[in-house]
């Protein structure tokens, strides 16, 4: 019987020396317990990810996680697969760093998130708050779309993108991305609950139209902007498939694309894959922790009528 086992009983054990003193304290302990052995499953590939950044190849190969503290030395704790990730590449635009790939990805992922933040509110606040001919059937088209598969639509893009000239350029992700129909129709259900009265006493005030937006309606569904944006910086951080086919610079790749090439280069170093993997994870858990609160208002806004 190895140590957990024999740790899994203790925990059953105490469970039921609980049992006959209370029944509420015994199964306060068990949910405990329960959350406990959930959240240390949900954690450990990322513990597995962290530990394995760190290690040589031959310690990758004995060890799950770290070494014994016996035998734990710079032999095989080390960061070798850090200085491997981030020694300059040869290629023919000249030396790239995996710093590069980085800040190709952050520009990326900025811009298109700040541009659709923009044209996606403005488009739902025009949906929610403004009567025009075809309203009802630009929503049904609109909410079509959305059944389609990006795929789909990859040939015709291609097409297009190459007749305008933008291959091997930033705007053939970022034009083509500027808006979409799940934001729109994100943002209208979110600027719906904005009382029309706001709206109109704000017209009475001589307020524009972009004003009223910018100022008064923005403000408002900040907890959606929030869970957008989160959204939205995530899907073009995690972009594999435009990038690899827009984009053709070896010095203008991202992350996804680059370290799909190092799943190949460096089969025999899998630590080094597994350092830039460690990496790229950085960016989104600190604008995840940073939305958080927003994030969760966001998603659960309009969950309990008022």
């Amino acid at each position: 019987m190895n140590s957990l086992q024999i740790f899994v009983l203790v925990l059953a054990a105490l469970f039921i020396l609980l049992l006959p003193f209370s029944r509420t304290i015994a199964f306060k302990y068990g949910r405990f317990v329960l959350l406990l052995f959930v959240g240390t499953v949900m954690l450990m590939p990322f513990v597995w990810l962290i530990c394995s950044a760190f290690k040589s190849t031959d310690a990758m190969s004995q060890y799950s996680f770290l070494p014994p503290v016996s035998k734990i030395s710079s032999e095989t704790i080390n960061l070798g697969n850090f200085h491997t990730l981030l020694a300059p590449e040869s290629t023919v635009q000249g030396p790239v760093t995996f710093w590069r790939y980085l800040t190709n990805s952050l520009f990326l992922a900025s811009t298109l998130t700040i541009v659709s933040l923009f044209f996606s509110s403005l488009g739902g606040y025009a949906l929610a708050k403004h009567r025009f001919a075809g309203r009802n059937l630009f929503m049904i088209y609109m909410l079509a779309s959305m059944t389609i598969p990006g795929v789909v639509l990859l040939a015709p893009n291609f097409a297009v993108i190459w007749r305008l000239g933008w291959m091997d350029t930033y705007k053939a992700l970022i034009v083509p991305g500027a808006v979409g129909a799940f934001g729109i129709f994100l943002f209208r259900q979110a600027m719906l609950s904005v009382p029309n009265e706001l709206i109109e006493a704000a017209r009475i005030d001589g307020c524009s139209e972009f004003r009223i937006y910018l100022q008064l309606i923005m403000p408002l569904v900040r907890p959606m902007s929030g869970a957008f944006c989160l959204i939205s910086f995530m899907g073009a951080w995690n972009a594999f498939l435009a990038p690899n086919i827009f984009l053709q610079s070896q010095s203008k790749l991202t992350l996804p694309v680059v370290l799909n090439q190092y799943m190949g280069t460096y089969v025999q170093h899998y630590g080094v894959f597994l350092a830039g993997t460690l990496l790229a994870m950085i960016p989104p858990a600190i604008l995840f922790f940073s939305l958080q609160k927003e994030f969760i208002s966001g998603l659960t806004s309009g969950a309990v009528k008022q």
